[in-house]
């Protein structure tokens, strides 16, 4: 399939409740479910991002992809391989965490610090339909558990403490209203 028979898919924003509703398992790995998944790389690719849930983009369903960046000896940042994971299962998250900022395609400009594990176990199944068990680290595993917030129908601001979540109140509720309004983002 050529980029030019792929579509840009249309993201869900901060407010549409397709992002508070946990996901539904993929039976079967279909035609439609690759295609999907061409069309989201080539849309998080687009959008900047490097991970990106199927509920971002309104399907309901436990699949997200991810191209985590890779440092180069020249300490540059260059796009890393995309990895697809499908009806992923989180386990044993280290007991060592890690701050750092992140931001999210469904609430544009907004970046705040979340505290992670710094590593988990992910057995998922792969696009071709291999079941895989995998451990994660670093900003991989950061991006990991990011992406699976939204399958489980939580955002990253839900790992904010009290403080921080309160802070960001009137900016969130201009947000929503404004995706409410249909207003371009």
């Amino acid at each position: 399939m050529t980029s030019g028979q792929l579509r840009l898919l249309p993201l869900a924003y901060y407010g549409d409740p397709i992002l508070r509703k946990k996901a539904d398992p993929i039976i079967e790995i279909t035609d439609d479910i690759r295609k999907l998944v061409e069309e989201m790389i080539e849309t998080m690719d687009a959008s900047g991002g490097i991970g990106l849930a199927a509920p971002q983009i309104h399907h309901s369903i436990r699949l997200f992809i991810i191209r985590t960046p890779i440092e180069t000896e020249q300490d540059k940042l260059e796009p890393g391989d995309v990895k697809v994971f499908i009806n992923p299962l989180l386990t044993l998250p280290s007991s060592q965490t890690w701050k750092a900022s992140e931001g999210c395609l469904s609430i544009p400009t907004l970046r705040s610090v979340v505290e992670r594990p710094k590593e988990i176990t992910v057995e998922y199944t792969s696009i071709n339909g291999k079941l895989i068990k995998e451990r994660f680290s670093g900003w991989e595993a950061r991006v990991i558990m990011h992406e699976n917030d939204h399958i489980e129908g939580l955002l990253f601001i839900d790992r904010l403490d009290k403080e921080e979540r309160l802070r960001l109140v009137a900016f969130l509720q201009n947000l929503e209203k404004r995706v409410h309004d249909g207003h371009t983002l």
